[in-house]
């Protein structure tokens, strides 16, 4: 069996688990440049879980749309993170309720037994740092595609 390819993706709703740092690179180089207010941001301390609604370039559609000459696209998300302890951030205020961020990378320090720190590294030296039990990340498209506002791709610099 082949591992999936972005090609394969099409217009399918992504729903991606990730259990181990290397599954955490494939989610990370997904939602790299997705932007979503503050707001968005939701800690349940009951449930143990962190998620985020965020837009995210499809980085999976971007060969296809410049072979067919269309436009770039963007999808809602939910990024989620499971087993969750704790919730620190640095580099953000969350009384800024106007704030737009933006995610660089998705990065795992492991701990003893499984437990770690899940980072989410922000534009303009942003990060949040997740205490958790285990590594448990899932991205899950929620809406359908829509073409990107900017018509370009993201860029760094």
């Amino acid at each position: 069996m082949a591992d999936a390819r972005f090609e394969d993706a099409d217009e399918a709703p992504l729903y991606l688990g990730a259990e181990t740092p290397e599954d955490l690179a494939v989610i990370s180089a997904l939602v790299q440049d997705a932007v979503f207010p503050i707001t968005e941001m939701a800690f349940q301390r009951r449930q143990r879980r962190f998620a985020i609604l965020l837009n995210r370039f499809r980085w999976e559609d971007r060969a296809a749309a410049e072979a067919a000459g269309r436009g770039y696209e963007r999808v809602q998300a939910v990024l989620a993170v499971d087993g969750v302890l704790s919730v620190r951030s640095q580099g953000i205020t969350r009384a800024e309720k106007d704030l737009v961020l933006s995610i660089l990378s998705l990065d795992f320090e492991p701990g003893e037994d499984g437990a770690g720190r899940v980072m989410l590294v922000l534009a303009g030296d942003g990060v949040v740092a997740l205490e958790v039990e285990a590594l448990e990340v899932t991205l899950k498209d929620v809406t359908r595609p829509y073409m990107a506002p900017s018509g370009r791709v993201p860029g760094h610099g």
